[in-house]
């Protein structure tokens, strides 16, 4: 088994932008894309804590704009 603390690891987005940490040796998986950042397991789940701030799927936060009332 693989020790976390020294893995590299990629920050991973989906269609949905729903974030993820996949290590950095590995093939991407399906339906997953590079997100830009690469480090440590911690550093990788801090930058997601840092950009994912809306943890709503995009279809979900797309669906509550369109009905959304307007002024």
């Amino acid at each position: 088994m693989f020790d976390d603390k020294q893995r590299e690891f990629r920050v991973v987005v989906n269609d949905e932008e729903q974030y993820s940490i996949w290590p950095a040796n590995r093939d991407l998986p399906a339906g997953w894309r590079a997100a830009g950042h690469v480090g440590s397991r911690d550093d990788c789940l801090g930058h997601i804590d840092e950009v994912w701030t809306d943890m709503r799927p995009l279809s979900m936060r797309r669906t509550a704009a369109d009905n959304a009332p307007r002024s």
